[in-house]
């Protein structure tokens, strides 16, 4: 496999997560750059790690894992958004006055695992072409942290126009990401029969 086409798969691996990222900057106040680089690191890394277990895991398990991972993405994307909707109607009724500038490392590592589990079947099938898995799983974190990264900035700007419905358009992004995620399972699934 070519650098070019590992630097094309670690783009549309990162995609999701750069999704996620900017609903998450938009539901902080104000984040600063250092958030952004951690949350950079920390869904970088989820990614990274992600490939190496799918192709550890081999064709046996393989199934398995393609059976079950869009709706293991759907149910954690689901709760996560769901959670920040429900935080920002709770803000608007004035329930709680969260001024937040981090995530959780709890709730950020969710989204990144949320979100990278089309990584991990992508691992089974890079060990089916005998690539260079540390380098192209290495490529594929770094990317992904470059666009988490850019994502949460992106969101920053953002999230100050939106104002207080930042947070809730930050679950409902995550909320499509999820049901997008079980589309297309769905709908690939549809064409294989």
């Amino acid at each position: 496999m070519s650098f070019y086409t590992i630097l094309v798969l670690s783009l549309a691996l990162s995609m999701d997560a750069f999704a996620a990222a900017i609903g998450k900057g938009a539901a902080l106040k104000r984040p600063r750059f250092r958030e952004a680089i951690r949350t950079g690191i920390i869904f970088g890394s989820v990614e990274a790690v992600t490939p190496l277990i799918g192709w550890s895991l081999g064709l046996y398990a393989s199934q398995y894992i393609m059976e079950w991972d869009h709706w293991i993405a759907f149910t954690l994307l689901l709760i996560l958004g769901s959670r920040m909707i429900i935080e920002s109607l709770k803000q608007e009724s004035g329930a709680t006055q969260k001024n937040a500038s981090q995530h959780s490392s709890t709730t950020l590592i969710f989204t990144a695992i949320a979100t990278s589990l089309d990584a991990m079947v992508m691992g089974v099938s890079l060990a089916l072409l005998q690539v260079d898995i540390v380098h192209t799983a290495m490529t594929i974190g770094l990317m992904t942290m470059i666009m988490a990264t850019l994502g949460m900035l992106i969101g920053r700007y953002i999230g100050p126009l939106l104002g207080k419905k930042a947070e809730l358009m930050g679950g409902i992004i995550l909320i499509i990401i999820g049901f997008n995620i079980l589309f297309e399972h769905l709908k690939l699934f549809m064409y294989a029969e």
